[in-house]
């Protein structure tokens, strides 16, 4: 009734002016020369809105279901969500806000199992969450956040498999600063018997060789399984040999850097520097709703892709593509097992083999389809 109200279009007028407030403008994502810092300031501006909204359990409910269905429309059979641990959560009917996050776990199990058991949802393989805090906070509510991972790790075993900070790295604390923070996680989750790898955010800006390109370095010894984005890791031959060495894979996000001003355009992405080197990459989307996508999957930062770098072509995607199976965390791993499973890849012998067997056996078929599709335009 109050959206009907709103003086400039009603209930339609209401939806488009929210949408706005949520979203970063074709215009923004344009004006490179104001730097990164500016797009930042408006990018942020966008959560406590999403957060005051979708943190409503029977909202949540809805919007995930839509996002799972749209994900598995893509193709997309698993996911490893992030999300930032800071938001309020209600349960359904009431006002009070939660003292921890087991009810928002409990939701979002419940919708993924629910999912999973529908038509829309044959073959998914389900879904499991990196637990983000924000690398700028304070000493108190960063552990604070630790405590409440640890928790969730211990109610819901299944659902949580890493553990990261995000938010702007030239304006946030480095993961130096971190160590000592990290080192108490990491010496916690060892005395309570969980596994909770880090799979850091790092090299998400444009500096060489500043205290926030470093966090490549340190990312690297902390023992990242995956780097998030990577984008300054080109210009570091030796961080390139050690990320290759210990199998750590660079999630890729074109789209969200162009628009977030690293590259202005596919064609001055770090991507291929990283691919002719030989270093892991996967292609990821980055908050796509924000970012203007229209919907959930990877359809956009591949086609973008596909079309940008003329050297890729369809082996260079598939490539990535497995990639992206071979460094889910379908399950809890220590290090060494983890390692095993990568470099074993398809002969193996657990979860992560039998997924890349089933992704193996659709590419083949999609080849094949490829083929006899277009088989007017080979010949020719």
């Amino acid at each position: 009734k109050s959206a009907a109200t709103f003086p400039d279009g009603g209930e339609a007028g209401f939806r488009q002016w929210l949408k706005n407030r949520m979203m970063i403008s074709a215009d923004h994502s344009y004006y490179h020369h104001h730097g990164v810092n500016a797009i930042w300031s408006i990018f942020v501006r966008v959560f406590p809105i999403l957060q005051s909204i979708i943190f409503y359990e029977p909202i949540f409910r809805t919007c995930f279901r839509r996002m799972l269905a749209q994900l598995a429309k893509d193709g997309i059979k698993y996911v490893d969500f992030r999300a930032a641990f800071v938001f309020e959560w209600r349960k359904t009917g009431s006002e009070k806000t939660e003292s921890d996050f087991l009810e928002f776990f409990r939701v979002f199990k419940d919708e993924i199992e629910k999912f999973k058991a529908s038509e829309e949802g044959e073959g998914f393989y389900g879904a499991r969450m990196i637990w983000t805090t924000v690398r700028a906070f304070s000493n108190r509510d960063i552990v604070d956040s630790m405590e409440q991972c640890i928790i969730a790790k211990h109610e819901y075993p299944d659902m949580i498999c890493g553990f990261d900070l995000v938010g702007q790295e030239d304006k946030g604390r480095t993961l130096v600063d971190l160590v000592p923070l990290l080192f108490w996680f990491r010496k916690v989750c060892a005395e309570e018997g969980v596994e909770i790898p880090f799979f850091f955010h790092a090299g998400e800006c444009l500096g060489d060789g500043d205290e926030t390109d470093k966090n490549l370095y340190d990312a690297i010894l902390l023992g990242t399984r995956r780097i998030g984005h990577g984008y300054s890791l080109y210009k570091h031959p030796l961080l390139i040999n050690l990320v290759k060495e210990k199998k750590i894979l660079i999630e890729c996000c074109p789209i969200s850097n162009e628009i977030l001003r690293l590259s202005s355009t596919i064609k001055h992405h770090s991507l291929p520097a990283l691919l002719s080197r030989g270093v892991s990459v996967s292609l990821n989307n980055d908050d796509p709703a924000i970012l203007g996508h229209g919907s959930n999957g990877l359809t956009h930062d591949f086609w973008q892709t596909l079309q940008g770098l003329e050297n890729l072509g369809l082996s260079g995607l598939a490539t990535m593509a497995e990639n992206s199976i071979r460094w889910s965390c379908f399950e809890d791993q220590t290090t060494a097992e983890w390692q095993a499973d990568i470099k074993q890849g398809i002969a193996g012998q657990g979860i992560k083999a039998k997924r890349l067997q089933e992704w193996y056996q659709d590419f083949e078929k999609f080849c094949q389809w490829v083929v006899l599709e277009f088989a007017d335009e080979i010949d020719d």
